[in-house]
């Protein structure tokens, strides 16, 4: 074996890492506004009421928690199964 082709280059494994952190980003964007705007938006108007907006804060306050939540526990379960690679959450 000559060794190419065993290992991609560095700088293409981190530009492909961060092209998929920007597309899971942008996916849970995307979740979170349907789920918060289902859930608030009554009657869409030229201004957000003060329950609105507030509805709105608290939906996307808890949608970022039980997002970090879950990454959190699935961060723990891969690590007791030992096949989780740090550079997934960062």
């Amino acid at each position: 074996m000559d060794g190419q082709g065993a290992t991609a280059d560095p700088q293409l494994q981190h530009f492909i890492e961060i092209e998929s952190q920007k597309q899971r980003f942008q996916q849970l964007v995307h979740q979170m506004t349907e789920v918060c705007w289902e859930k608030c938006m009554d009657k869409p108007g030229p201004k957000l009421d003060s329950r609105t907006e507030s509805c709105f804060v608290n939906c996307v306050e808890r949608f970022i928690d039980t997002s970090q939540f879950i990454l959190n526990r699935l961060e723990q379960t891969q690590r007791s199964k030992g096949g989780f690679s740090e550079s997934m959450l960062d």
